[in-house]
């Protein structure tokens, strides 16, 4: 038997020792599917399987990177892990895109917008076609045509139909994708978009399938449109799939995974060897037979029970409070309560929420008694504007047609370059046909800008090409302090920030871009600029990357943000219609994700769970009565009442002013130091 079947359950063994043909991988929550991904990589490259031949793919970098080190770790062989690709769909996408630009119809030095320039993009195509925002928020109409390439949808298709609003979308859709074409931009959606394309080409795809012979995927059940296909089409021909994921945790549909794809494994790759990982290790009897008891409701789905390894614990609370403030009373009572047992620390707690505006109530309560917490999903380093600006200075030397990047800085420090310059300049360029740059380094053809204003953007465009020659690994460091310098950001912090504090704060951040390339550059024998933005564009998405988990704290995150986690202790709080499942879920007629979205919640807890619902809540500025969430009724396998769903249905609309409640005089507890 081979070692790296030892120690797993008779399910997981066959996972691992399943090596030829398709293989789909049901793993219920905390069922060890890492352990089982892990295991069999090692297991196919000890039986002889070149690791070079084996395509891994993730979700997540940290997923990829843990990947790595635990098979590093069982083959104790360095080079087999080096030849291995594992890693995201977006960065395998990025590296194929690279390698094969021309096939695939890309500049080879293509830069990739985050989220804040594909929103400038947006409002930038719409300003082009004078559609106002009052007629579509451009966040709004970003998100639609994002969706729209998850679902492989051109911008010709949608801008053709006969609904004015999808015809609108469409056409700026069109407008969008063509001012990032022109400033040599992708964005996330396109690296995969391109990939389908590259893929279309008979010698690539022959490559591809020539080299990997062997696809591994990961959370299957999250895949959209365009990550099937580039599944579909390298593994169509050797059919050696292994898919791992669990339908019953696919809660991204909103944007644009869609758990069909798991559901029609068997379809889509003939007959397929099917392994049900059922045992959980995490949870309790009572935790595990709630789960069970939410998700067997749901029609579309494989068939599947877990059981529970941890053995039997306490029964799952159900707690209604009288309204939001007396939940987060009642919850960070409870939390304050059990953290001083012996044995128990913050981090051993998670409150859940559906909703962003959840937590607030929660915050101030954790604030009063000085109970130290995390809130997962706020700030992230990478939306700092100083970390942003330092961002766009370098891929404008790395993409100098980076039109975005340079509407961004070109003021920045100010130069003596407005709005009403920048402004003309943009309306010279779509006439003209020009790139921005181009106008400022031909001002003097253009008698409508000021000379002092063109004078002043033209130095500053120079100034970046001069930098262009020193982008190699050698000198990225020195590239990144040396353009610090030039543009004199130090002045603009001092300018935005009169607080020391904050001014010190902001100018750490710098460094630490700074150190950033100091590691690229010693990490990798390929390193330059391009590579860097590269790196910092596929790790400014992983949600989980600025996580502090070790951290003594208590931990506040949405459901969605949860998935993958596991706490000792968890509160899931407003179990109620219209929070859990959402309005617009229910509105929608998508309630099969809620409850997923449920299920998720409930198998992150490992010993203690505890839901709350309260009997009237703020609604559109008044005070309502709340309905009891299904979700409770089915935990308790009970049916339904038919008048929870004709209520739930009323929803949608804003209910009638309620009348003034006496207030309620609520105990509070004395801050306690830690």
């Amino acid at each position: 038997m081979s070692k790296f079947l030892a120690g797993l359950n008779s399910e997981q063994k066959r996972a691992v020792s399943t090596v030829k043909g398709p293989l789909l991988v049901l793993a219920g929550a905390g069922t060890g599917k890492t352990r089982v991904i892990t295991h069999r990589i090692a297991h196919m490259i000890a039986n002889g399987i070149p690791a070079r031949s084996i395509l891994a793919m993730t979700f997540t970098n940290r997923a990829a990177t843990e990947m790595k080190e635990r098979v590093a770790k069982l083959t104790k062989k360095k080079k087999a892990v080096e030849d291995l690709t594992i890693g995201t769909f977006h960065s395998f996408c990025v590296k194929a895109l690279r390698q094969f630009s021309e096939s695939a119809g890309v500049r080879k030095n293509f830069g990739i917008c985050d989220a804040d320039d594909q929103l400038v993009a947006m409002k930038q195509a719409l300003r082009q076609l004078r559609i106002p925002e009052t007629v579509i928020q451009p966040r709004v109409c970003l998100s639609r045509v994002s969706l729209l390439k998850n679902r492989l949808v051109t911008a010709h298709e949608y801008s053709e139909s006969a609904n004015e609003m999808k015809s609108t979308i469409g056409r700026a859709y069109e407008y969008y994708d063509r001012g990032l074409q022109a400033s040599g931009l992708l964005d996330f959606d396109d690296l995969l978009l391109y990939m389908v394309k590259l893929l279309e080409d008979k010698k690539m795809l022959s490559l591809f399938r020539k080299r990997y012979q062997y696809l591994l995927i990961d959370e299957y059940q999250d895949t959209n449109g365009p990550q099937y296909e580039i599944v579909q089409r390298i593994a169509k021909k050797h059919r050696n799939v292994c898919a791992v994921g669990d339908d019953d945790q696919s809660i991204y549909g909103w944007r644009g995974a869609d758990v069909s794809k798991i559901l029609n494994f068997e379809k889509d790759f003939g007959e397929s060897v099917i392994v049900r990982l059922e045992t959980n290790y995490r949870s309790t009897t009572q935790i595990i037979k709630g789960a069970n008891l939410v998700i067997r409701n749901n029609s579309s789905r494989h068939d599947k029970k877990l059981k529970s390894a941890a053995g039997n614990g306490s029964e799952i609370k159900i707690v209604r409070l009288d309204d939001e403030e007396e939940e987060a009373l009642h919850v960070v009572d409870d939390i304050e309560d059990k953290s001083w047992e012996p044995g128990s620390s913050l981090r051993d707690f998670a409150i859940l929420f559906r909703t962003q505006v959840q937590p607030r109530l929660f915050e101030q309560q954790l604030r009063r008694r000085q109970i130290p917490y995390r809130l997962v999903g706020g700030m992230s380093f990478f939306d700092r504007k100083e970390v942003r600006d330092i961002l766009s200075y370098l891929r404008l030397i790395a993409n100098p047609s980076d039109e975005l990047s340079l509407l961004r800085v070109i003021n920045t420090p100010p130069r003596g370059i407005g709005d009403s310059t920048i402004n003309k300049a943009l309306a010279v360029a779509a006439e003209q046909q020009l790139g921005l740059a181009d106008v400022f380094k031909r001002g003097a053809d253009f008698p409508s800008l000021s000379a002092t204003a063109v004078k002043s953007a033209r130095a500053f465009i120079e100034s970046l090409e001069g930098m262009s020659h020193r982008t190699s690994g050698p000198e990225l460091v020195s590239l990144v302090k040396g353009l610090v310098s030039e543009v004199k950001y130090k002045d603009e912090i001092v300018r935005c920030y009169k607080d020391e504090r904050a001014c010190s704060t902001r100018w750490d951040a710098i460094n630490e871009i700074v150190n950033m390339a100091e590691i690229h550059a010693r990490q990798r024998n390929d390193a330059s600029l391009i590579s860097f933005l590269e790196d910092l564009a596929i790790n400014a998405t992983d949600d989980s990357d600025d996580d502090d988990s070790g951290d003594d704290k208590v931990t506040l995150m949405t459901l969605h943000s949860a998935k993958g986690l596991e706490f000792k202790d968890v509160h899931l709080v407003g179990v109620e219609e219209g929070l859990l499942p959402h309005a617009r879920s229910i509105e929608d007629g998508d309630i099969e994700e809620e409850r997923r979205l449920a299920y998720v919640g409930i198998t992150r807890a490992q010993k203690g769970l505890t839901l709350s619902y309260t009997r009237s809540r703020a609604r559109y500025g008044q005070r309502a009565a709340t309905i009891p969430s299904r979700f409770l009724y089915e935990l308790k396998g009970k049916q339904v009442p038919d008048e929870v769903i004709a209520a739930s249905a009323k929803m949608v609309e804003p209910p009638p002013p309620a009348k003034k409640k006496k207030k309620v005089t609520r105990r509070r507890k004395s801050a306690r130091k830690r």
